[in-house]
């Protein structure tokens, strides 16, 4: 295969990513044959993988809004992956153009074409960085030039943490993020939940993500609550993301079929 001159040289496109399958799902165009057949494989077993990535990139986008609307000026979008319509800055920045955004992702081709959409504005900015190391992601000269700690800050870690096994401690994660916040910070959470799956479609699904270098760990409703830890849930809590302050009745319909759970909490004094 041909490599294509927006692809590192660093990465091994007959290897599927996580990211650009992800990518393929919103019907973006960075992504490879090795990624467009792992994701096919992924729809053959669950069906509903399109729609539910569309379904939680809504969420982040009436998330962010919501957040944006009451305030919050400073986003941190740690796992933001390939760039697509709706991204936060452009959300937080229509509302208040002096939001700051910065965005994390160990994805080399998430990273560059971040880099290349965020060209010229000053006010945002992408890292390449892994949710696993928070301690490096809070330390980055770039996120501590952008953000100030010591003021609010949205934390949104939104379709990633089913790729943080439970041996990576994720609770771990997220309170040394926790930690570092003001009180009337937020937390934005979403990721894949076996509630009301069959067996055999959780087997089939975590079998097709071993083919990438991140395999699959999904989590029930109480496990994601739980990680909320030291957070206050917003209404309407931890739901199937079309549940989520839905624009509309009708968008919420067969919620449970979006596979994704999330919410948003908020951090008190």
């Amino acid at each position: 295969m041909q490599r294509p001159d927006w692809a590192p040289d660093t990465i091994d496109i007959e290897r599927p990513s996580v990211a650009r399958m992800y990518d393929y799902y919103l019907g973006g165009s960075h992504n490879f044959a090795a990624d467009r057949a792992a994701a096919q494989a992924m729809v053959a077993a669950v069906p509903e993988a399109p729609l539910m990535a569309q379904a939680n990139r809504a969420f982040l986008r009436r998330a962010v809004h919501h957040l944006a609307e009451a305030g919050i000026r400073q986003f941190l979008d740690i796992g933001s992956g390939i760039p697509t319509v709706g991204n936060v800055h452009e959300i937080a920045q229509r509302l208040d153009p002096q939001s700051r955004v910065v965005y994390v992702d160990v994805d080399p081709v998430a990273v560059a074409h971040s880099r290349e959409i965020l060209a010229g504005n000053d006010r945002a900015v992408v890292v390449q960085e892994d949710l696993r190391r928070p301690e490096a992601i809070l330390a980055h000269p770039d996120v501590r030039k952008l953000l100030d700690l010591s003021q609010p800050v949205a934390v949104m870690v939104v379709a990633v943490l089913h790729f943080v096994s439970d041996d990576d401690r994720p609770a771990e994660l997220l309170r040394v993020l926790r930690d570092a916040l003001a009180p009337g910070s937020f937390l934005v959470l979403s990721q894949a939940s076996d509630d009301g799956r069959s067996e055999d479609e959780r087997a089939e699904a975590e079998r097709v993500y071993r083919r990438t270098d991140n395999p699959l760990w999904v989590r029930s409703r109480a496990e994601l609550t739980a990680l909320f830890d030291g957070f206050e849930l917003l209404d309407p809590g931890v739901v199937w993301v079309p549940q989520w302050r839905p624009d509309t009745p009708e968008s919420a319909e067969d919620a449970e079929r979006a596979v994704f759970m999330g919410g948003v909490g908020r951090l008190g004094a």
